[in-house]
């Protein structure tokens, strides 16, 4: 029986076995969980999440395991979903609730999966609490030390599934947390002032986690939210930092599964490819005008699409908002996007640009250097603004902190500084100058290398075979050095990010854990790095 380690149960790494019992051969299986819980994910536990903070997927887009996220919401009792304010009566497929929940979830599903396993024949050892220390591949096999283990465990294949990645908590004695993963939902925060570099949902969940330590936010039944500041706490005052200073838009209503691209195909990206490295980006660029204006002929000429290039374009998506200021524009915004919701109505051009973000990423590693830093300050802030909408009610959760004066957003260009000044974070931009006492850096997850990996053998074996970027093929096993390909299935996300820029959410995971299941029963055929996409 085939011996396979899973490192990591979180999304990617259920998704895996859930695709390694489709394919139906008895497999031994050890799955190694750092968490108290194996099937949970950092992202939805309860450990790092407040029960305000909400995912910005709903059951409709979740691929489903044993049941749907929705099937399995309406086995809950009342009084248990109650507690994470949500009704049972309400429940529908569309709908945006808290973390907590999903990792609920995923966890039920995790262990319906063990059980499934043993059913099929499967041998499974879960480890949990349960830190990886180190990894060594070769041609024979992987061996896996753990933490307070001096013999490595044995393996024919080892999947990575680690998932996001966050720095370690500051050792400082200011407050500062450099990422809301870090300790923030533990710490005591202070009535001061609190600030936070990252104006996506990342960013707001930290304004809502600091501000419900300091007053409470009252939901009526109309859907209207305000917030009450406690007597003792007026002194709060937070301030969401960017280079732009803009908010996202909210999630906004269009047809799932989405619906087939007619002129940015496959085919035509491929061919575009075919064409050779140099003007790539901007013969994808005028296959995207011309699906637009199919899309959307009125909307196309409003912004005057034909005038515009693969660089201009972020500047005319972002321009109604920079022209309106953040608050003013979200309020029309979140009208918008609610009145489409309620008559199941889909704008053509927000609809095809979500759907072009996906087909426009296979060309990300066949960008030239010059293309390729083109593409991710122009194109990829169009995509990632669009395709990361957030959801309506962390809207309005944020208009009632700006209706109470709790907080406030500053633009702080693309040139700023942050130091430490003792206990207090200082920050430097436009000839302004702003100390917090507390600060969180919520910018999301960055794209990784090998030097980042946590595991001593193994980055050493890349980095010592020039792989500074870990090369994977079709089920994601790393093709170099060459003695230990077919051993590790690499589907850490943010090593990832580099080829592939946008390959994240459970979407991503769930087609990642397919693939690399493929890996426990055929060899991999080699997909060929470009130039890497260079993320911030």
């Amino acid at each position: 029986m085939k011996k396979i380690a899973i490192v990591g149960a979180g999304p990617t790494g259920i998704y895996t076995l859930f695709s390694l019992l489709k394919l139906n051969t008895p497999l031994s299986v050890t799955v190694y969980e750092q968490a108290e819980e194996a099937g949970v994910g950092m992202p939805y536990s309860d450990e790092d999440n407040s029960r305000m903070m909400l995912a910005n997927i709903a059951s409709i887009e979740i691929p489903p395991l044993f049941s749907t996220y929705l099937a399995w919401l309406r086995t809950q009792s009342e009084a248990h979903l109650a507690r994470y304010g949500v009704q049972k009566s309400t429940l529908h497929d569309r709908q945006f609730l808290p973390r907590i929940l999903l990792g609920q979830y995923f966890r039920d599903q995790f262990q319906a999966l063990i059980a499934q396993a043993r059913k099929q024949g499967f041998e499974i050892t879960v480890h949990e609490s349960c830190q990886v220390s180190d990894l060594l591949a070769s041609a024979e096999g992987v061996s896996i030390w753990t933490d307070g283990k001096l013999t490595p465990d044995q393996f024919e294949l080892a999947v990575i599934a680690t998932g996001h990645v966050w720095p370690d908590e500051d050792t400082s004695p200011r407050d500062f947390f450099p990422s809301p993963w870090s300790g923030l939902m533990e710490a005591s925060i202070g009535a001061g002032k609190v600030g936070i570099l990252g104006t996506s949902l990342s960013g707001l969940d930290a304004a809502m986690a600091v501000a419900v330590q300091h007053g409470k936010f009252i939901e009526t039944d109309d859907e209207q939210i305000h917030y009450r500041l406690d007597d003792k706490s007026e002194a709060l005052k937070i301030v969401l930092m960017s280079r732009s200073g803009i908010l996202p838009e909210a999630d906004f209503y269009c047809p799932i599964p989405y619906e087939p691209l007619t002129v940015v195909t496959e085919t035509a990206i491929e061919a575009a490819i075919q064409q050779g490295t140099t003007g790539l980006l901007d013969r994808v660029f005028r296959l995207m005008v011309e699906e637009l204006k199919q899309a959307d002929p009125q909307w196309s000429k409003a912004i005057a699409l034909d005038t515009l290039t693969a660089d201009s374009i972020r500047d005319a998506w972002f321009a109604d908002r920079q022209k309106h200021g953040p608050f003013r524009w979200s309020v029309s915004n979140l009208d918008e996007v609610e009145r489409n919701k309620r008559d199941r109505r889909t704008l053509p051009w927000r609809y095809t640009v979500l759907r072009l973000h996906e087909a426009v990423e296979k060309i990300v590693p066949y960008l030239d250097e010059t293309d390729r830093e083109r593409f991710k300050t122009g194109l990829a802030r169009v995509f990632i603004d669009n395709y990361a909408a957030i959801p309506s009610r962390s809207v309005r959760r944020l208009l009632a902190l700006r209706e109470a004066g709790i907080i406030s957003i500053e633009a702080l260009g693309n040139e700023y500084e942050l130091a430490a000044e003792g206990n207090r974070t200082v920050i430097h931009a436009k000839g302004k100058r702003w100390i917090f006492d507390t600060f969180i850096d919520a910018r999301g997850q960055k794209a990784l290398k090998s030097k980042d990996l946590p595991f001593p053998s193994l980055r050493e074996q890349l980095v010592s075979a020039g792989e500074d970027i870990p090369d994977v093929g079709d089920d994601y096993t790393l093709l170099a050095p060459e003695y230990l390909r077919g051993r590790i299935a690499f589907g850490a996300l943010p090593y990832l990010m580099h080829d592939r820029p946008f390959v994240q959410g459970l979407v991503a995971c769930a087609e990642i854990g397919e693939a690399m299941a493929k890996a426990a029963v055929q060899p991999a055929s080699r997909v060929r790095r470009r130039l890497p996409f260079m993320a911030e």
